[in-house]
């Protein structure tokens, strides 16, 4: 999933608030009607918001060709972007189905941009047993179900075993649990150049994984009924340790310029060119990183920890919805259904197999929205791959998918986002301490949560 990127897709500031509107195949403003399982849907389909370019995307597409020859899918590929989607929608020109960053779909869902599926579940006969349940809950708002879910990124750290030899550190000396420890590692770890970083120790992936850093020391971003929860005294100690981390090793402000400079999706990346020891990473850069072996890559991995010692993993993915003034509402139930089923999931993965064999490399995991595809697919096609750093890997990523934790879904969820994404910025940059970016940031973020509640 490279269109992850570093981080997940925000949302434009002043969006457009749209009146709420009955769910698919209830008596909408288009008349438009999800269909039940055995219909034929036809006509258009306009999808946004799918990049849908590599394999494991085009097997999946031409299974819903095959299923459904006479629907025409328009895919107007392109990562989804906040205000052309809302844009499209207010104007009455909205797509059939859209893939969005599940975090999402809360927010949209309170708007009204989006509608309810449940009628398009049970009309279709759509297993919601199937998904993962913390993938499932991240798509709830209100006891209603917004969106269908789709792949699963959960995250270890990734460690760059050249620069532990160089160092003299152990691989077990990478761990999250103990705060002092993992900061005198990443100082070992570290180099500098004329005052400035020539090898980051450990990245601890600011400002993005601030959620999983809190994590890591006790603390929800957002509360469970999906009230912001900013400025939790452990979240303000998570950051102001995250911030200690950086400043360590340069400062933010040199450490964010040698970063930026990282190859990332290169085969001199970051690890071969040995400018990093260790970061914690989603489970789609493996497959980034299948290349670099030739460039004398060596991998190794550990597990992402609370302070307690207990494995741990923030969630991420995306989710299929279908926007308010959806014309095709049935084709765009039937598209969600086709993509995400466990025999669409095994022709992808039959795909990604092509490849491999093409490309003479290996198996790293298919990590989907749906737990039986997994399992599935995991118990076919993983095999040991020759390299062990590499087996370390993707065995961590896929004893991560049952820990991982996903924030909590609430109706402000892309408002809460960026208050806590500003703040760290400013923590970070030094134009505020972690307590009074986190206090205004909670501020906010609150009065959007407030707002969008009274919707």
């Amino acid at each position: 999933m490279k269109n992850s990127g570093w981080a997940l897709a925000g949302i434009a500031a002043g969006a457009l608030v749209i009146t709420s509107c009955a769910g698919v195949g209830g008596k909408d403003d288009t008349g438009g009607k999800a269909g039940s399982a055995g219909s034929t849907p036809t006509g258009t389909l306009n999808v946004m918001g799918f990049s849908g370019e590599d394999e494991v995307a085009q097997s999946r597409i031409a299974a819903f060709k095959a299923a459904y020859p006479s629907v025409t899918v328009k895919n107007n590929k392109g990562d989804f972007d906040a205000q052309q989607f809302l844009t499209a929608v207010s104007s009455g020109n909205a797509p059939d189905v859209v893939y969005m960053a599940r975090n999402l779909v809360g927010t949209y869902a309170a708007k009204g941009a989006i509608l309810p599926l449940d009628d398009c579940i049970k009309n279709n006969d759509i297993d919601t047993g199937q998904y993962r349940e913390a993938a499932l809950n991240e798509v709830k708002l209100k006891d209603k179900t917004y969106g269908i879910p789709e792949f699963y990124t959960v995250t270890v750290n990734l460690i760059n075993s050249t620069a532990l030899a160089s160092a003299g550190v152990q691989t077990a000396d990478i761990q999250t649990t103990d705060w002092g420890k993992l900061e005198q590692t990443a100082k070992k770890l570290y180099k500098a150049k004329n005052g400035r970083p020539a090898r980051i120790g450990y990245d601890p992936r600011m400002p993005d994984f601030f959620p999983l850093w809190a994590l890591n020391n006790g603390a929800e971003l957002i509360k469970p009924g999906g009230e912001p929860n900013l400025n939790d005294p452990k979240a303000v100690e998570a950051l102001t340790y995250a911030i200690k981390l950086v400043n360590d090793q340069g400062g933010w402000s040199n450490f964010k310029t040698f970063r930026d400079t990282f190859d990332i999706f290169g085969e001199k990346n970051q690890f071969t060119q040995d400018q990093l020891g260790v970061m914690p990473i989603e489970n789609w850069y493996l497959n980034v990183l299948l290349d670099s072996r030739r460039n004398g890559l060596k991998l190794q991995s550990t597990m992402f920890t609370d302070r307690q010692g207990k494995p741990i993993s923030t969630l991420g993915g995306s989710a299929w919805v279908v926007p308010k003034g959806a014309k095709n509402q049935d084709a765009a139930c039937k598209w969600a259904k086709t993509l995400t089923a466990v025999d669409t999931w095994q022709k992808a993965a039959e795909a990604r197999m092509q490849t491999v064999a093409k490309d003479k490399t290996f198996f790293t995991g298919l990590f989907t929205g749906n737990k039986v595809a997994d399992e599935q697919i995991k118990a076919k096609y993983l095999k040991p791959t020759g390299d062990p750093g590499f087996d370390q890997a993707i065995n961590n990523y896929y004893a991560s998918l049952d820990v991982a934790k996903p924030l909590n879904p609430s109706a402000a969820g892309a408002e809460i986002e960026a208050a806590w994404k500003s703040a760290v910025g400013k923590a970070l940059g030094g134009t505020a301490t972690p307590q009074a970016a986190l206090d205004q940031a909670q501020t906010e973020a609150k009065a959007a949560f407030d707002k969008a509640s009274q919707g």
